[in-house]
């Protein structure tokens, strides 16, 4: 099945940072396909603490043959592995965040993972690069495509491209 899965970075160096969990996901991944890989976008930080750092976001949408629950959990070691502490409080500034955001028209809805995303159609951070890799997607729950969506968004965020390749 088809995986769409975000990065995003607001400490240290971030692209480094995406670059390193974009590796670390394509080494889980490489005998599974193609992988899709967005432009590198840079927008100010939503609901962090104050005087938080831009974030670097980026989306990959990969080949997965597995359940996304088992997904989930190597993507948690990889936040882990790249410095990424689990006991955090919601919404802080980090080094690596990896999220889920859909698996093809799966939906699931339990207490380890909400596929599609819950807020994926409202984030302009979010709708942007995925808007790169499957922009004629309709997600699950939602009647226009992610371009549709993202042409229609009240999100007055900033999202300016940092990167085309990375």
């Amino acid at each position: 099945m088809r995986i769409g899965i975000a990065l995003g970075s607001n400490l240290g160096d971030r692209l480094a940072n995406l670059r390193a969990a974009r590796k670390a996901i394509v080494d889980l991944t490489v005998a599974n396909g193609s992988i899709l890989v967005s432009r590198v976008y840079e927008s100010e930080a939503v609901g962090c603490e104050p005087g938080a750092g831009k974030f670097l976001n980026a989306v990959l949408e990969i080949e997965y043959d597995g359940d996304p629950t088992d997904l989930l959990q190597e993507l948690i070691r990889i936040e882990e592995s790249l410095g990424r502490d689990r006991n955090h409080p919601r919404n802080v500034s980090r080094k690596i965040d990896i999220d889920l955001l859909y698996a093809d028209g799966l939906n699931v809805g339990n207490e380890r993972l909400q596929l599609p995303h819950p807020r994926l159609h409202l984030r302009k951070f979010v709708l942007q690069p995925v808007a790169d890799v499957q922009p004629s997607l309709i997600l699950p729950n939602q009647t226009k495509t992610v371009g549709e969506l993202l042409a229609q968004i009240e999100d007055s965020t900033k999202v300016v491209c940092f990167a085309e390749k990375w």
